[in-house]
């Protein structure tokens, strides 16, 4: 018999946390089965317009970016105050993320606690926080203004990378790889905007990442001397994380169903076409089907209107599209998605999950 998941408790790696604003010093705790203390944060408002805010352990809690703008990286002291032993805590008075009366979704993933190491397999040396277990690592990097490659410490290849300049005095965007969306290893997406997949020669300098390193271009995006960047990067984990692609049907009573091989927490999509990248979770509403709706890409507060009806239902096994608009579920057209698991369809030791 197969193998059916890596872990059994996906809560130790990832966790979703939903809370309101208290215009004072505010912790959030966490309530899965295991304490997790998060190495990346990320917030959204969800009853009002504000930008999204993602922190990091390796950067620090007061550095800061938003996914859906192209501003560069900024330090802020009154917002995030510390990332705790199964939480965060949040700094009174903060208005992005901490107003009174306003309510808050916060994404947390675990690396490695904050401890970071020196890396050296690529042509440029990277600071690399790495979770192996769970696929994930931190990575930042000096830019080099040629073409090089970064090692991100996985130990196998990496299924998405998003890249981001911290510092850069111009406009620059979150650039992702995604294997599955891709058909050359010159592609790549946009997070902070609505823009179909782009190709650019040799952006990923040629290569598809391998077990101990990805490539970069002599680009402003990416690699430019005298700027500093960060790169978040995921292996799939059987049970824990899927990164893949799937084709709409356009029907919004029998939508198409994505198999995860397990119950989805967490879930984005995007269009390989124009669209917005679409956010949903197991906790905000907290039942089948989802209508509530965030954009990675987007300012605006959570909506049931942006795409009208029935979104997406999260299963035991996989999610399932419930709306014929071309965000999510156009007639013919392709997306990639990210996944993360509340619980593998079975555990190791062949216990199934139930749906929601």
């Amino acid at each position: 018999m197969g193998k059916y998941t890596n872990i059994d408790d996906p809560s130790a790696y990832f966790q979703t946390a939903i809370y309101s604003g208290s215009n004072s010093d505010l912790a959030v705790t966490n309530d899965g089965n295991s304490d997790l203390k998060p190495d990346w944060l990320w917030i959204k408002q969800r009853s009002s317009t504000e930008d999204h805010m993602v922190v990091d352990s390796t950067r620090g809690v007061t550095k800061y970016l938003s996914t859906n703008s192209n501003a560069a990286e900024a330090t802020v002291t009154s917002r995030v105050a510390s990332l705790d032993t199964d939480g965060f805590t949040l700094n009174g008075a903060s208005n992005p993320v901490n107003a009174s009366g306003a309510t808050y979704v916060g994404w947390q993933w675990k690396a490695n606690g904050g401890t970071t190491s020196s890396n050296t397999n690529g042509s440029q040396t990277s600071t690399v926080q790495v979770n192996q277990d769970a696929g994930f690592s931190i990575v930042t990097y000096a830019g080099a203004s040629s073409t090089g490659t970064i090692g991100h410490g996985l130990g196998e290849a990496p299924k998405v990378i998003l890249v981001r300049a911290r510092n850069k005095n111009v406009p620059t965007s979150w650039i992702m790889y995604h294997e599955a969306g891709s058909t050359s290893d010159d592609d790549y997406f946009i997070l902070n905007g609505t823009f179909a997949k782009a190709t650019q020669a040799g952006i990923w300098n040629n290569q598809y990442p391998s077990s101990t390193v990805f490539g970069i271009a002599n680009d402003f995006w990416v690699n430019q001397s005298g700027y500093d960047y960060l790169a978040y990067c995921f292996a799939e984990k059987q049970g824990y994380s899927k990164f893949g692609k799937y084709v709409g049907n356009g029907s919004a009573s029998n939508g198409s169903f994505v198999y995860t091989g397990f119950k989805p927490a967490f879930v984005m999509t995007k269009s390989t076409g124009t669209g917005s990248w679409s956010l949903y979770d197991h906790k905000r509403l907290g039942y089948n089907p989802i209508d509530v709706w965030l954009r990675a890409n987007g300012s605006d507060a959570e909506s049931t209107g942006a795409i009208s009806g029935e979104d997406i239902d999260l299963l035991s096994n996989g999610f399932k599209l419930r709306n014929s608009d071309n965000t999510i579920n156009g007639s013919g057209q392709a997306y990639i998605y990210m996944a993360f698991a509340e619980n593998p369809f079975v555990t190791s030791t062949v216990t199934p999950t139930t749906a929601r």
